[in-house]
């Protein structure tokens, strides 16, 4: 194994960051219970590891998410890049119902609503989470532009764009990150954004950059995940494909093994190659609610692949059955 035990910096915009992230989605809900004294823990203690970009979003736990951070972010405000994001509704009535909204009064209304339970007086990094079908990207970007004038944000993020839409963006405001999901089962987006990324100078944040927890080898059966657990809706999950997908881990299983390195930090370091392959800052936000993942997977942004591994590695995502989403107008994929 080859690794240092500091975490590198790489930068994201106008500042520099720890070269992995930490997703905070998880906390709040999506991958069954959890523990909220252990889940404040592996805050501090990713922050303790060199990890300074959080990510959360006002959708996650509907807001909860970030009322939770946010004691955390206020209590480390000077190391702390905090990243959130607007765009996708939710119903109390219907808590399956995802809607898309990028209108300028929902943008303003939902940046207030943000900084206010987040307890901040400005954003770092504000993220358009989903792009809305019929606004032009660059309406959006230009709203958003209006909150960094405002001082509300400091730098703008884009979430599952296209390399088109990215590229408009960016010639309305520069724009910091763009965040999709990337790992050894999800590789839609090389097609086309992150080599406009790179071209433009922009910093790719993956995330799921385990596959949703499952290249951490981990994940069991569909029909044994939690109640509540949201990957029960998601193809990859289900059925023949979860059975399918669970033979492509053998590589990742034996190269972890060799190394004396576990499958997730192998998938990690995946990921984290990515930055040399393709020319970019690549900052990943693998989430989790304990402090002894968080090591793991900070150790990982340090573990060097040879080339023979790496080979080995590449042919998984061609080999992936179902789709990222049940839905694909969710993604970036489904409008290339």
């Amino acid at each position: 194994m080859t690794s240092t035990t500091a975490l590198p910096t790489t930068a994201l915009g106008t500042t520099r960051v720890g070269a992995q992230g930490y997703g905070a989605m998880g906390i709040s809900e999506f991958y069954g219970p959890t523990d909220a004294a252990e889940s404040r823990a592996t805050l501090e203690r990713a922050l303790e590891l060199g990890v300074t970009l959080f990510d959360t979003a006002d959708m996650y736990g509907s807001g909860h998410n970030e009322e939770f951070v946010g004691d955390f972010v206020r209590a480390h405000r000077e190391t702390v890049v905090l990243a959130t994001k607007f765009g996708l509704e939710r119903r109390a009535d219907d808590p399956g119902f995802r809607g898309i909204n990028n209108s300028p009064e929902y943008i303003r209304a939902a940046v207030d609503a943000s900084l206010g339970r987040l307890g901040i007086d400005v954003i770092d990094l504000y993220y358009m989470h989903r792009k809305q079908d019929g606004v032009p990207i660059e309406e959006t970007v230009g709203v958003m532009a209006e909150l960094v004038a405002a001082g509300k944000v400091r730098q703008l993020g884009l979430s599952e764009v296209t390399g088109p839409e990215l590229r408009a963006a960016h010639g309305v405001h520069p724009i910091a990150a763009v965040q999709s999901e990337w790992s050894l089962f999800s590789r839609d987006v090389e097609r086309a954004v992150v080599p406009a990324a790179a071209e433009l100078g922009i910093t790719f944040v993956p995330y799921s950059p385990l596959g949703r927890g499952f290249l951490s080898g981990a994940l069991p059966a569909t029909g044994e995940l939690a109640e509540g657990d949201f990957r029960r809706r998601h193809p990859r999950f289900s059925g023949a494909n979860a059975v399918s997908n669970a033979e492509l881990l053998a590589p990742l299983r034996a190269i972890a093994a060799a190394r004396g390195l576990t499958p997730a930090q192998v998938a990690l370091a995946w990921v984290h190659t990515r930055a040399q392959v393709h020319q970019l800052p690549v900052v990943p936000i693998p989430g989790t609610r304990s402090r002894a993942r968080v090591a793991e997977n900070v150790a990982a942004a340090t573990v060097t692949l040879t080339v023979a591994e790496l080979a080995e590695l590449d042919a998984i995502a061609d080999r992936v059955a179902g789709n990222r989403y049940a839905d694909m107008s969710f993604a970036s994929a489904g409008r290339e």
